[in-house]
């Protein structure tokens, strides 16, 4: 895209929009994940942010992982379940959740509908770290986060 000003992307109908491709959420095992898509809504050079929807299937999950750069997220549709450290919220559309630097996070659809959410991240980003088996057994030392994780 261009410019945020001179752009007009109309919606095509259950959170798709003409224009804008449908792509996987990553490269298939480039890390653990089930059944999420994304699109870029709004990124170019004239922005220091990228505008993304996420969607993830019933049942599914996105990956385990953090990293530098920060998120804010909006729910748009479904319910589900995130990690964001060492918590787990239940999630609905219009919830916000801020992810800090360095979190642990992941979101989870585990009702019988997808789970939509908008994800603003900054445009120049640093590449996930993706949880050791050390990670992993700290997380789960706290039943919530071990009963998220394997859900």
């Amino acid at each position: 895209m261009s410019s945020l000003i001179d752009v007009f992307r109309s919606t095509a109908g259950d959170f798709r929009w003409n224009g804008v491709a449908c792509l996987s959420y990553k490269d298939e095992g480039a890390a653990p994940f089930c059944g999420v898509s994304r699109q870029s809504l709004f990124a170019g050079a004239d922005l220091s942010c990228e505008l993304r929807y996420f969607e993830v299937a019933s049942g599914g999950f996105s990956t385990l992982e953090r990293h530098k750069h920060v998120h804010a997220v909006i729910i748009l549709c479904g319910s589900g379940r995130v990690l964001v450290g060492r918590e787990v919220f239940d999630v609905k559309p219009h919830d916000l959740i801020a992810i800090p630097s360095w979190t642990w996070h992941q979101f989870r659809a585990v009702h019988q509908s997808p789970l939509g959410f908008l994800c603003m991240v900054n445009a120049e980003r640093d590449r996930p770290q993706l949880p050791t088996a050390d990670d992993l057994a700290a997380l789960c030392v706290d039943s919530r986060i071990a009963a998220f994780l394997s859900s």
